[in-house]
C-alpha cells in the first residue's frame, strides 16, 4: 500500500467502511498492476465482467509520472478582445465635472436608486434633476461640487 501515493488510503477507507471490512483487506482485493510505456505500475482496479461484452474497469493509480524533457510548448496566440468600455468608465476618463464643467480631479456621486432622488419640483436640487434627466444613478463631479451635493457648501446652478 505504501507504493500507491495520493488519495488511495482515503479511497480504501471509504470502500472498507462501505463493505464493513478493513483497509488492508480492500487493498489486497483491489490491488492490480497495469502496463504503461514506462513499465508496469501498481494500481487499484475494480472490474465487472459482462457476458458478451468488454468488462467495465475502474482504475485508480498506475499513471507514470515522468517528465518529458523534449516537449516543445507552443502557446497559441489569443485573438485580441475588443470590449466596449462602460459608459461610467468613459465619463471618468474624460476627467470633466458634469455639473460645472471644470477639468479637475473628479469623484463619483452615487445614489442607491433613482427613486431616492425624490419627486420633480422646485424643491429638488439641480444635481438630482440632472441625474433624473439622464436616468443615471451616478454623476461624475469635481470635489467642490461633490461637497456642495452633500450639503457642505451652497450649491451653484448646474449646466447641461
Amino acid at each position: 500500500m505504501s507504493t500507491i501515493t495520493g488519495k488511495a488510503p482515503s479511497m480504501l477507507m471509504t470502500l472498507a467502511n462501505k463493505h464493513r471490512s478493513s483497509v488492508s483487506k480492500m487493498a489486497r482485493k483491489y490491488a492490480a498492476t497495469t502496463e504503461t510505456p514506462h513499465g508496469p505500475r501498481k494500481c487499484f482496479e475494480a472490474r465487472v465482467e459482462r457476458i458478451g461484452r468488454k468488462p467495465l474497469v475502474g482504475r485508480f493509480g498506475g499513471i507514470p509520472l515522468r517528465q518529458n524533457k523534449k516537449t516543445v510548448v507552443t502557446d497559441r496566440q489569443l485573438a485580441p478582445v475588443s470590449t466596449k468600455r462602460k459608459e461610467l468608465v468613459t465619463r471618468l476618463l474624460a476627467g470633466r465635472c458634469e455639473s460645472c464643467g471644470r477639468i479637475d480631479g473628479v469623484e463619483v456621486h452615487h445614489v442607491a436608486k433613482l427613486a431616492d432622488l425624490g419627486k420633480p419640483g422646485p424643491d429638488r436640487p439641480p444635481w438630482a434633476d440632472l441625474m433624473a434627466a439622464r436616468h443615471r444613478k451616478t454623476l461624475v463631479v469635481c470635489a467642490s461640487c461633490h461637497a456642495d451635493i452633500h450639503g457642505r457648501r451652497s450649491v451653484p446652478a448646474f449646466t447641461e
